[in-house]
């Protein structure tokens, strides 16, 4: 495996070492939003100064989010008052994306229904396209993104639109959204009511598939994009399909027990506690005997319950890093992600500083 300074010395799964800061190997960042640059509207500590100083290395900032709630001017003006500086075209949103999908079908001024709010909207009629609201006004397409409002009464004119052969297509499908109270229903969940009453499966234009990733990496002009993400199965598994390297953060949904059980295709490049793990070097994980160190950790894998072993001291990040070279070696003892898998990820990042 190519890493960004050297070789690996075999072949086996395992993080990527950098021995230059991130933000200066990479010329832009594709940045998700909620639960990496903020949590439910709350600033995360430490992200701005991060990405202020990733800035002055020379990255290029784009900020790509799945939620297609809210404009591209809000979002900009919501996080310019969090102290970091940006303007609407540095936003791209699953809305932006599906509004794309649509016009590269149907021809300007065509109905397009609308489940969802005002940033939705605004997407569809800048490229053209007429939101409507029944099922009555023919649309060709119904177009799916969150909105905390969606009504009974919109899901169904929908519901018919659908039935009556409009193109189902969804901004998204993340099944929650992270909030400081925890996680809630995103847009997948609501997706799921139109799926269930339809028999249809949408088609879906944010994170992981490729129309959002290509058009952040269109918008920026990046040629050495790095994903930065808080969710394996949007933000790391959109960067994998992307032909992009990803950073994961531990500010919002996934867990460090989480990383450990990621199948093949959500399994990112990097790994850091939060945004301050883009201008850092990233240290190497190397083989010892049958496992893996890093920093003062060495971490290797078992068979049966005790799954995964771990011993050592320093950084709980470093333990991290050596345990994930381990669980994607070693056979979990089951790959679901649940029941003896998870309990085992569980104990095994506990050994190193995490609450599991």
């Amino acid at each position: 495996m190519t890493q960004a300074s050297g070789t690996w010395q075999d072949s086996r799964p395992r993080l990527r070492r950098s021995d230059e800061p991130l933000s200066e190997h990479y010329d832009a960042a594709l940045l998700d939003l909620d639960g990496v640059v903020y949590l439910g509207g709350t600033p995360i500590d430490g992200a701005a100064d991060a990405l202020s100083t990733a800035g002055k290395h020379g990255m290029r900032l784009a900020f790509v989010t799945n939620n297609a709630s809210r404009t591209p001017s809000a979002i900009a003006v919501q996080l310019s008052n969090m102290g970091i500086p940006a303007t609407a075209t540095d936003i791209v949103t699953s809305g932006q994306a599906a509004a794309r999908l649509i016009a590269s079908r149907f021809p300007a001024g065509s109905p397009v229904l609308v489940v969802g709010s005002m940033g939705l909207r605004m997407a569809l009629r800048a490229r053209g396209l007429r939101p409507v609201s029944t099922a009555a006004e023919r649309p060709v397409a119904v177009a799916q993104g969150y909105a905390p409002d969606i009504g009974y009464g919109l899901l169904a004119e929908a519901s018919l639109a659908i039935r009556a052969g409009a193109w189902f297509v969804a901004a998204n499908v993340d099944a929650t959204l992270p909030t400081t109270r925890g996680p809630q229903p995103g847009n997948g969940s609501l997706v799921q009511v139109l799926v269930t009453a339809t028999g249809t499966q949408p088609v879906v234009a944010g994170k992981p598939e490729p129309p959002l990733h290509a058009e952040s990496v269109e918008r920026v002009r990046s040629e050495r994009p790095l994903v930065v993400g808080d969710r394996l199965d949007t933000d790391i598994e959109g960067g994998v399909r992307g032909g992009a390297d990803s950073l994961l953060v531990l500010t919002g949904v996934t867990g460090p027990a989480d990383v450990l059980l990621a199948p093949p295709q959500r399994r990112p490049t990097y790994l850091a506690a939060d945004l301050s793990g883009l201008n850092t070097p990233h240290p190497e994980v190397t083989t010892a005997g049958d496992g893996f160190s890093c920093g003062g950790w060495t971490a290797s894998g078992a068979s049966g319950r005790d799954w995964l072993r771990v011993s050592g001291s320093g950084s709980k990040i470093d333990g991290l890093r050596a345990l994930c070279a381990a669980a994607w070696s070693a056979p979990s003892p089951a790959g679901d992600g649940s029941g003896p898998a998870l309990d085992a990820a569980r104990a095994a990042v506990s050994r190193v500083g995490y609450s599991g």
